[in-house]
Protein backbone atom coordinates (compact mmCIF):
# COMPACT_ATOMS: atom_id res chain seq x y z
CA UNK A 1 0.00 0.00 0.00
CA UNK A 2 2.96 2.33 0.46
CA UNK A 3 3.61 2.33 -3.30
CA UNK A 4 -0.01 3.18 -4.04
CA UNK A 5 0.07 6.04 -1.53
CA UNK A 6 3.18 7.46 -3.19
CA UNK A 7 1.58 7.09 -6.60
CA UNK A 8 -1.46 9.10 -5.52
CA UNK A 9 0.68 11.80 -3.93
CA UNK A 10 2.93 11.98 -6.99
CA UNK A 11 0.14 12.05 -9.56
CA UNK A 12 -1.61 14.84 -7.64
CA UNK A 13 1.68 16.76 -7.70
CA UNK A 14 2.02 16.19 -11.44
CA UNK A 15 -1.47 17.55 -12.09
CA UNK A 16 -0.80 20.58 -9.85
CA UNK A 17 2.32 21.30 -11.90
CA UNK A 18 0.38 21.15 -15.18
CA UNK A 19 -2.20 23.55 -13.78
CA UNK A 20 0.52 25.96 -12.63
CA UNK A 21 2.26 25.90 -16.04
CA UNK A 22 -0.96 26.85 -17.79
CA UNK A 23 -1.74 29.56 -15.24
CA UNK A 24 1.74 31.08 -15.56
CA UNK A 25 1.01 31.27 -19.28
CA UNK A 26 -2.41 32.86 -18.69
CA UNK A 27 -0.79 35.45 -16.42
CA UNK A 28 1.44 36.61 -19.25
CA UNK A 29 -1.57 37.37 -21.47
CA UNK A 30 -3.09 40.77 -20.85
CA UNK A 31 -5.80 40.98 -23.49
CA UNK A 32 -9.01 38.93 -23.71
CA UNK A 33 -8.40 38.60 -27.46
CA UNK A 34 -5.17 36.70 -26.83
CA UNK A 35 -7.21 33.89 -25.30
CA UNK A 36 -9.17 33.66 -28.56
CA UNK A 37 -6.23 33.73 -30.98
CA UNK A 38 -6.23 30.95 -33.58
CA UNK A 39 -3.40 30.49 -36.06
CA UNK A 40 -5.57 28.75 -38.66
CA UNK A 41 -8.99 27.22 -39.23
CA UNK A 42 -8.14 23.87 -37.65
CA UNK A 43 -6.40 25.32 -34.59
CA UNK A 44 -7.94 25.72 -31.17
CA UNK A 45 -7.59 28.89 -29.13
CA UNK A 46 -6.57 28.91 -25.49
CA UNK A 47 -10.23 29.71 -24.71
CA UNK A 48 -11.41 26.58 -26.50
CA UNK A 49 -8.77 24.45 -24.78
CA UNK A 50 -9.85 25.82 -21.39
CA UNK A 51 -13.51 25.02 -22.11
CA UNK A 52 -12.61 21.56 -23.39
CA UNK A 53 -10.41 20.69 -20.42
CA UNK A 54 -13.00 21.95 -17.95
CA UNK A 55 -15.80 20.06 -19.68
CA UNK A 56 -13.68 16.92 -19.68
CA UNK A 57 -12.82 17.28 -15.99
CA UNK A 58 -16.41 17.85 -14.93
CA UNK A 59 -17.63 14.90 -16.98
CA UNK A 60 -14.85 12.47 -16.09
CA UNK A 61 -14.50 13.24 -12.41
CA UNK A 62 -18.10 13.77 -11.28
CA UNK A 63 -19.23 10.51 -9.66
CA UNK A 64 -15.98 9.06 -10.98
CA UNK A 65 -16.11 5.69 -9.25
CA UNK A 66 -19.77 4.99 -9.99
CA UNK A 67 -20.71 6.36 -13.43
CA UNK A 68 -19.21 6.42 -16.91
CA UNK A 69 -16.76 9.28 -17.39
CA UNK A 70 -18.58 10.51 -20.48
CA UNK A 71 -21.75 11.93 -18.94
CA UNK A 72 -24.90 12.23 -21.07
CA UNK A 73 -25.13 15.86 -19.92
CA UNK A 74 -21.81 16.77 -21.56
CA UNK A 75 -21.96 18.44 -24.96
CA UNK A 76 -18.34 18.03 -26.05
CA UNK A 77 -18.90 19.69 -29.44
CA UNK A 78 -19.92 22.99 -27.81
CA UNK A 79 -16.57 23.08 -26.01
CA UNK A 80 -14.88 23.56 -29.39
CA UNK A 81 -16.97 26.55 -30.50
CA UNK A 82 -15.11 29.83 -30.26
CA UNK A 83 -16.87 32.30 -28.00
CA UNK A 84 -16.37 35.79 -26.64
CA UNK A 85 -15.58 34.99 -23.01
CA UNK A 86 -13.35 37.38 -21.12
CA UNK A 87 -10.16 36.26 -19.45
CA UNK A 88 -11.96 36.42 -16.10
CA UNK A 89 -14.82 34.23 -17.34
CA UNK A 90 -12.38 31.72 -18.81
CA UNK A 91 -10.45 31.52 -15.57
CA UNK A 92 -13.71 30.79 -13.74
CA UNK A 93 -14.44 27.97 -16.20
CA UNK A 94 -10.87 26.70 -15.70
CA UNK A 95 -11.18 26.72 -11.90
CA UNK A 96 -14.56 24.98 -11.98
CA UNK A 97 -13.11 22.01 -13.88
CA UNK A 98 -9.99 21.78 -11.74
CA UNK A 99 -12.13 22.06 -8.60
CA UNK A 100 -14.17 19.02 -9.57
CA UNK A 101 -11.05 17.15 -10.62
CA UNK A 102 -8.99 17.84 -7.49
CA UNK A 103 -12.02 17.25 -5.28
CA UNK A 104 -12.32 13.74 -6.65
CA UNK A 105 -8.57 13.14 -6.80
CA UNK A 106 -8.14 14.12 -3.15
CA UNK A 107 -10.97 11.77 -2.13
CA UNK A 108 -9.32 8.71 -3.67
CA UNK A 109 -7.53 6.20 -1.48
CA UNK A 110 -4.87 3.63 -2.23
CA UNK A 111 -7.60 0.97 -2.26
CA UNK A 112 -9.34 2.77 -5.13
CA UNK A 113 -6.42 2.51 -7.55
CA UNK A 114 -7.27 -0.98 -8.79
CA UNK A 115 -11.03 -0.44 -8.94
CA UNK A 116 -12.59 -0.52 -12.41
CA UNK A 117 -14.18 2.62 -13.81
CA UNK A 118 -15.49 3.30 -17.30
CA UNK A 119 -14.74 6.10 -19.71
CA UNK A 120 -16.85 6.02 -22.86
CA UNK A 121 -17.85 2.48 -21.89
CA UNK A 122 -14.19 1.37 -21.81
CA UNK A 123 -13.25 -0.34 -18.53
CA UNK A 124 -10.07 0.98 -16.93
CA UNK A 125 -8.49 0.74 -13.54
CA UNK A 126 -8.43 4.02 -11.64
CA UNK A 127 -4.65 4.01 -12.16
CA UNK A 128 -5.12 3.67 -15.92
CA UNK A 129 -7.70 6.46 -15.91
CA UNK A 130 -5.30 8.74 -14.02
CA UNK A 131 -2.46 8.04 -16.43
CA UNK A 132 -4.79 8.58 -19.39
CA UNK A 133 -5.81 11.96 -18.00
CA UNK A 134 -2.20 12.90 -17.23
CA UNK A 135 -1.37 12.41 -20.90
CA UNK A 136 -4.50 14.26 -22.03
CA UNK A 137 -4.07 17.25 -19.75
CA UNK A 138 -0.32 17.59 -20.37
CA UNK A 139 -1.02 17.58 -24.12
CA UNK A 140 -3.43 20.48 -23.79
CA UNK A 141 -1.29 22.41 -21.30
CA UNK A 142 1.55 22.12 -23.82
CA UNK A 143 -0.74 23.67 -26.43
CA UNK A 144 -1.63 26.51 -24.07
CA UNK A 145 2.03 27.24 -23.32
CA UNK A 146 2.93 27.08 -27.01
CA UNK A 147 0.19 29.53 -28.04
CA UNK A 148 0.95 31.96 -25.19
CA UNK A 149 4.67 31.83 -25.94
CA UNK A 150 3.96 32.52 -29.61
CA UNK A 151 1.78 35.51 -28.73
CA UNK A 152 4.30 37.01 -26.30
CA UNK A 153 7.28 36.33 -28.57
CA UNK A 154 10.32 38.19 -27.20
CA UNK A 155 8.33 39.35 -24.16
CA UNK A 156 7.76 35.77 -22.99
CA UNK A 157 8.96 34.99 -19.48
CA UNK A 158 10.23 31.40 -19.64
CA UNK A 159 8.55 28.81 -17.44
CA UNK A 160 11.68 26.69 -17.28
CA UNK A 161 15.36 27.13 -18.10
CA UNK A 162 15.56 29.56 -21.06
CA UNK A 163 17.52 28.87 -24.21
CA UNK A 164 21.28 29.15 -23.76
CA UNK A 165 21.03 29.31 -19.96
CA UNK A 166 21.59 25.61 -19.11
CA UNK A 167 25.20 26.10 -18.05
CA UNK A 168 24.32 29.03 -15.79
CA UNK A 169 21.50 27.00 -14.29
CA UNK A 170 23.77 23.99 -13.73
CA UNK A 171 26.36 26.18 -12.00
CA UNK A 172 23.68 27.69 -9.79
CA UNK A 173 24.23 31.21 -11.15
CA UNK A 174 21.13 31.58 -13.36
CA UNK A 175 18.75 32.49 -10.55
CA UNK A 176 21.29 35.00 -9.20
CA UNK A 177 21.18 36.84 -12.53
CA UNK A 178 17.39 37.26 -12.70
CA UNK A 179 16.80 38.83 -9.28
Amino acid sequence: METEKHFLENIIGVFKNYKILAEKSFNQLSKDEQFHFVSDYEANSIAVIIKHMSGNMISRWTDFLTTDGEKPTRNRDIEFIEGTETKEQLLQIWEKGWGVFFGTLNSLTEKDLLKIVTIRQEPLTVTQALLRQAAHYSYHVGQIVFIAKHLKNKNWNPLSIPKNKSNEFSKGTYLDNIK
